[in-house]
């Protein structure tokens, strides 16, 4: 599943594409594999607290809200892996999210 990244700084935007390879559900989480820039492992779920994103290859996570709120997830995500890599993962999450292969 394709979906496209968008940084803005000002006047200037960035645009890049990216992939989800992989999505594998196991009921408490999911896995995804994005391709994009850089390669991208990602475990992510619900908890009784919102959700929740893990980089294991980074050695980073984070706490997201709703899927649909890129805004919030992209200031998450960007703290723990950076700019470019950040804005990939929120994207790759609402484009699921809107595909509804979040079932």
């Amino acid at each position: 599943m394709d979906f496209q990244c968008k940084s803005t700084r000002g006047k200037r935007s960035e645009k890049w594409s990216g992939r989800v390879k992989q999505i594998k559900n196991f009921g408490s989480h999911y896995e995804i594999w994005i391709e994009s820039r850089s390669s991208i492992f990602v475990i992510f779920g619900k908890t009784s607290r919102g959700y929740f994103a893990c980089m294991p290859d980074f050695d980073a996570g984070c706490h997201l809200t709703d899927f649909q709120d890129v805004f919030w997830n992209t200031e998450k995500l960007t703290k723990v892996l950076g700019k470019v890599d950040g804005i990939t993962v929120a994207a790759a999450l609402k484009m699921l999210s809107d595909t509804k292969a979040l079932a």
